[in-house]
């Protein structure tokens, strides 16, 4: 019992000391709104209530000091962590590079192009794959300009190799695709490709939802990397909230009443009225049934008075 007391007291925050002082003086038996009552009449309050009366001095630094507090840091990471609200990218690095070389070069400047433009927008998470046999010297069936930009970005922990070895002389290569759209699926992240994966999309109805929601199609203008305002059609989000992980919710666009003023549907009517603004939006009939109901109550009135 004196051991169940103590837990009990200690969880609300009070000294063992305290508490142990207490149970002597009213007894092992006592209640506990007695023992409450003690604490509290011998002026003992709980460690929650003391840390918060006191006041921090942590709280004001002096100007030019180099020490910061926990807190301080917390929210210097939450602060520099300003991405939070953008999807993870996820380059396919192979098609990127043969679109910006027009198909039939691998233009490895193609790659630094689409990771700048999300880089600028404040992403963090980028990360592009490559299949490992592109490190190899570049060939006349498979040409590589700017080779070496793959290892700058491998430097920078943005560009991954998918893995692939040599069997008797025959190249084994891993399917890159697969490792795209499972990395991307996991991170809840974001597609950069043209191509459908329409194979994947076969093998998983997951994967099949994903890709036909966060698959973002691009250009190559000029050497400017151009995905389109309305990645999932005309009547999609927009480009800012296909990005972010918290979408916002466009302003509502009233259309026009096609009757104008000679529309007679008054406040049921589903369109936007200028002509209304400060006018009660009444239909012809209801404007009607207004006027004639003032007389006829009237009249009843007069029946009822004269009835007697």
């Amino acid at each position: 019992v004196h051991q169940s007391k103590l837990d009990f007291f200690c969880k609300l925050g009070y000294g063992k000391q305290d508490i142990c002082k207490v149970l002597e003086n009213l007894g092992q038996e006592a209640l506990e709104d007695d023992v409450l009552k003690e604490l509290i009449r011998m002026g003992s309050k709980p460690q929650v209530l003391e840390s918060q009366a006191q006041p921090s001095s942590l709280k004001l630094v002096a100007r030019g000091s180099c020490s910061t507090t926990p807190a301080s840091k917390w929210l210097s990471e939450d602060e520099s962590d300003s991405s939070s609200y953008l999807r993870p990218i996820v380059i396919d690095g192979s098609n990127v590079a043969m679109s910006h070389g027009n198909k039939e070069v691998f233009s490895c400047w193609g790659i630094q192009l689409a990771v700048d433009w999300f880089r600028e927008r404040g992403h963090t998470y980028i990360k592009v794959f490559v299949p490992l046999w592109r490190k190899e010297p570049p060939r006349q069936d498979s040409p590589i300009t700017d080779q070496h930009i793959l290892e700058e970005l491998e430097k920078q922990s943005i560009l991954v190799y998918t893995p692939s070895r040599k069997v008797k002389g025959k190249r084994v290569v891993c399917y890159d695709d697969r490792y795209i759209v499972k990395v991307a699926y996991e991170k809840d992240g974001v597609i950069v490709s043209n191509d459908h994966y329409r194979d994947l999309q076969n093998e998983n109805p997951e994967w099949k939802w994903f890709i036909e929601q966060r698959l973002l199609m691009y250009s190559f203008v000029s050497n400017r990397f151009m995905p389109p305002d309305d990645p999932l059609g005309r009547h999609g989000p927009s480009l800012n909230n296909f990005l972010s992980k918290k979408p916002v919710p466009p302003e509502p666009k009233w259309q026009p009443c096609p009757y104008g003023k000679k529309c007679t549907y008054g406040n049921k009517c589903k369109f936007y009225h200028p002509e209304r603004q400060h006018q009660a939006q009444l239909s012809v009939a209801d404007e009607l049934r207004a006027k004639i109901k003032v007389p006829l109550n009237l009249g009843k009135e007069e029946k009822h008075n004269c009835s007697p």
